[in-house]
C-alpha cells in the first residue's frame, strides 16, 4: 500500500510513493487528515494512562511500598496528594479509579475525533473554511502563531499544578511525610541559576520552590505565547530556520530529546518532586554501569522511570538529527547533499 504526496523540506522536495509505514509522512499536505493523526495520537496516550493506571490499582497491593511493586502511574497520583495521608500511606484508592476511568472516557471523544477527521472530516483544511486551524509550512508566520497557542496551553497547564498545590488539596511534601497545602516562594531562581545546590534544577529542595518556579514558567509560556500570537518573525528568524513540516519535526524532536534528558536525571537525584516513599531511593548515575541510573541492582519505580526518559530522550535526539539533515536537504539514499531547503522571505 502507497500514497502519493508532495512532502516539502525532504531530500528531493517530492516524494513518490511514500509506504504505509512512513505514518505521517504521507499526510504532509493532507492538513486534515494530519489533524486528524494528531488527535488519534492524542487519544492513544491518554487510553494508555487510563488502562495502565486501572491495571496497576487491580495489582496494587496496600502492604507493599509502590516503588517495590514497580509502578509508575500511582506514585504520580500519591505525590499530588491523592488517596495518601501521613507517611504515605494508601487511604482509598477510589480517586486513582476515578482518574483511570476519566481517562478511559477522555480516549473514546478523542478517538472519535481522529477517525473523523482521518475518514470523513475534509484531506485538506482551506483557509477561507477553516482560518483558525488552516496552515501552510511555509507561513512562518503562521507557524510562530500556532507555536503561540501551544506555549499558551503549556503555560495554563503549569499553572493548574500551581493551583492543585495552594487550593485544591495540596501536594505530598516528603520533608514532613503529609499532604499539605504550599504556599509558593517567587524567588526560586538559586537552582536555576546554578548557585544553590548540587544538580541545577534537579537540586530543588523545597515544593515552595517547586511551585514558585511554576509560577514563572507559566508565567513565561504565556507571555511567549502572546508574544508569538501577536508578532511576525525577526528577519535573522527568517534566515535561520527552514519552513516545512520535516524541519518543523525536527525542531520539536530536539526539544522532547532535552526535555527527556532533563526529567532523566531530574527523578534519579530529585527526592521532593519524587518522594522516596514513592519511588524509592535515589539513584546513583554513571555512563559506567546498566542501567545508567541504579539503586543496588535493585530495579525500583525510580529506575525504570530514569532509564525510561533516558533512552526515549536517545531516540528522539536520532529522530531530531535524522529530520533536520532532511530538512537540509540530505539525501540518504545516496548520502550525499542536496540543494538546501531556502527560507521562504515573508512580504
Amino acid at each position: 500500500m502507497t500514497a502519493t504526496t508532495r512532502v516539502q523540506g525532504n531530500e528531493s522536495g517530492s516524494q513518490e510513493g511514500i509506504p504505509w509505514w512512513a505514518g505521517n509522512a504521507r499526510l504532509t499536505e493532507l492538513s486534515g487528515r494530519l489533524l486528524g493523526a494528531h488527535v488519534a495520537h492524542a487519544g492513544l496516550i491518554v487510553l494508555w494512562a487510563g488502562v495502565m493506571t486501572l491495571i496497576e490499582l487491580a495489582n496494587f497491593d496496600p502492604s507493599q511500598p509502590m516503588y517495590e511493586q514497580r509502578l509508575i502511574l500511582l506514585p504520580h497520583l500519591a505525590s499530588l496528594g491523592l488517596g495518601v495521608g501521613s507517611g504515605g500511606e494508601v487511604l482509598e484508592t477510589d480517586t486513582y479509579f476515578a482518574v483511570g476511568a476519566v481517562h478511559l472516557i477522555s480516549s473514546a471523544f478523542l478517538g472519535f475525533g481522529g477517525i473523523f477527521h482521518a475518514l470523513r472530516g475534509p484531506a485538506v483544511l482551506e483557509a477561507k473554511t477553516f482560518p483558525l486551524f488552516s496552515y501552510d509550512w511555509q507561513d512562518k508566520n503562521k507557524m510562530t502563531t500556532i507555536l503561540g497557542i501551544h506555549l499558551v496551553l503549556l503555560g495554563l497547564g503549569a499553572w493548574l499544578l500551581v493551583l492543585k498545590a495552594m487550593v485544591f488539596g495540596g501536594l505530598y511534601d516528603s520533608g514532613v511525610g503529609a499532604v499539605r497545602t504550599i504556599s509558593p516562594d517567587l524567588n526560586p531562581f538559586g537552582h536555576v541559576l546554578g548557585i544553590e545546590g548540587r544538580h541545577w534544577i534537579a537540586g530543588v529542595d523545597s515544593l515552595e520552590d517547586v511551585v514558585g518556579g511554576h509560577i514563572w514558567v507559566g508565567l513565561l509560556l504565556v507571555a511567549g505565547g502572546v508574544w508569538h500570537i501577536a508578532t511576525k518573525p525577526f528577519g535573522w528568524v527568517e534566515r535561520l530556520f527552514i519552513g516545512s513540516g520535516e524541519a518543523y519535526l525536527s525542531y520539536s524532536l530536539g526539544a522532547l530529546a532535552l526535555m527527556g534528558f532533563i526529567a532523566a536525571y531530574f527523578v534519579s537525584v530529585n527526592s521532593v518532586v519524587y518522594p522516596e516513599v514513592f519511588y524509592g531511593p535515589l539513584l546513583q548515575v554513571g555512563l559506567d554501569r546498566y542501567p545508567l541510573f541504579e539503586q543496588g541492582g535493585e530495579l525500583t519505580s525510580r529506575v525504570w522511570l530514569a532509564n525510561t526518559h533516558f533512552w526515549l530522550a536517545f531516540f528522539f535526539l536520532q529522530g531530531h538529527l535524522f529530520h533536520a539533515l532532511k530538512a537540509r536537504g540530505f539525501n540518504f539514499r545516496t548520502g550525499k547533499l542536496n540543494a538546501p531547503a531556502q527560507p521562504v522571505q515573508m512580504t
